[in-house]
């Protein structure tokens, strides 16, 4: 079939969404169609375009797969209106764009807004293709569990959201529960909607020099490193870990959390971070090396935003767990992340916003090997039985096929 798939983000950008996006439509095209991808030009976690992108639109082929990628508007601070605006820019540029004449468009969201445009252009159009949205973040719930998400704001992207999964020939979310999210709370058919899990995408480093990467970031070998990589946005709640440095100052701890990332939160971070010793502010590394830095460290960091229930299942977690080190996340312990950290068992949990209580677990990992040892094990298990990328692009090859059967069987 011809696929077209619209999303936002895409590689080269290292991390969120864009790397599943981008195989996602390599595995299509390796199973036998014709798919083309419909992007913006690269510019998270940074939020700011990638150098050696310019103009209007570009062209260019990624894996065998046809993609196209256009400007839009990319603001500094990706909160509230300079949000929406960005994603109503993206919308456009897509929407105003041939997408050749596809059997089914596969929409990825976030971006919702840029989301509905392409379902509105998909659906108005004469062919009419089979349309199905992938779900990597709960839009909706996102804006309720942040600051300014409450009250009317909320409500009107809960209906936006619930009207374009309902309207969707399907549905895909990365984890099961999204899946009752989607079910329940947006009204979609339960029989629309399937559970594809995110795979494990940086592979285990074979012959790691330790001592030498180590050594080449100026990591001491008689501290531990801390390592949170990605985004720097306001859902990580990053503070959190700048707080918890400056705790391991006042108690003499040899300690050091590393933040490797961008985003709009980064420079707000650095200036908090002024004047604290145990906290290292790291760019973001070429994918190559990504898996040796990740493997050098002693814990992997997820930190959320408390209130963060439902929203996201972080992508960094299928790195994490297959470098065979012990994860700890800072969240709510109802959050889809500690559930996500409790199944694998390659981490341990605790309270979201108390940089104290941050630092302990810290302290009390490290001070048992075998215990760090035994949560590290878990997680490459856990990415080989559950988080595997065949396994996740066969049933997406599958996913399409039966889009496109449905919306043939609903047209007769």
């Amino acid at each position: 079939m011809r696929v077209t798939v619209i999303g936002i983000n895409s590689t080269p950008e290292p991390t969120g969404i864009a790397p599943y996006t981008s195989r996602m439509a390599a595995g299509l095209q390796e199973r036998g169609h014709e798919v083309s991808v419909v992007t913006a030009f690269p510019h998270y976690p940074q939020w700011r375009v990638a150098e050696g992108y310019s103009g209007r639109t570009m062209r260019e082929v990624v894996e065998g797969v046809s993609v196209t990628r256009m400007r839009h508007f990319v603001p500094s601070t990706p909160v509230g209106l300079a949000r929406a605006r960005s994603e109503i820019s993206f919308g456009w540029a897509s929407t105003t764009r041939s997408w050749g004449d596809p059997d089914v468009v596969v929409c990825v969201s976030p971006a919702l807004l840029s989301t509905a445009m392409s379902m509105l252009r998909a659906r108005g159009g004469r062919a009419k293709p089979a349309i199905g949205v992938v779900m990597q973040d709960l839009y909706s719930a996102g804006i309720s569990e942040t600051e300014g998400g409450s009250g009317a704001v909320g409500r009107v992207f809960r209906r936006l959201e619930s009207r374009v999964a309902r309207r969707a020939d399907g549905v895909a979310v990365i984890h099961d529960r999204f899946r009752d999210r989607v079910v329940s709370d947006l009204g979609v058919d339960p029989d629309r909607v399937t559970v594809i899990r995110n795979w494990t995408h940086v592979e285990p480093v074979v012959g790691l020099d330790r001592a030498a990467t180590r050594a080449s970031l100026g990591w001491r070998d008689d501290e531990t490193i801390v390592l949170h990589t990605g985004a720097m946005g306001e859902k990580q709640d990053l503070g959190n870990v700048v707080e918890a440095a400056r705790e391991v100052d006042r108690v003499g701890a040899a300690v050091r959390f590393v933040l490797m990332g961008d985003g709009g939160q980064r420079g707000n971070l650095e200036a908090q971070a002024a004047g604290v010793r145990s906290i290292e502010f790291l760019d973001p590394v070429a994918g190559d090396r990504y898996p040796h830095v990740l493997a050098s460290a002693d814990l992997l960091l997820v930190n959320e935003r408390p209130g963060l229930v439902e929203m996201a299942v972080p992508s960094k977690l299928t790195s994490y767990f297959n470098t065979g080190l012990p994860v700890l996340a800072a969240t709510n312990q109802a959050s889809t992340t500690a559930d996500e950290i409790r199944a694998s068992g390659a981490g341990e949990i605790t309270a979201a916003g108390d940089p104290a209580a941050l630092v302990a677990k810290v302290v009390a990992v490290t001070s048992d090997p075998d215990w760090a040892r035994a949560l590290g094990a878990a997680g490459p298990d856990y990415c080989a039985g559950v988080l595997s990328e065949k396994v996740a692009l066969d049933a997406y090859d599958r996913w399409v096929r039966s889009l496109h059967s449905a919306r043939h069987e609903r047209q007769r």
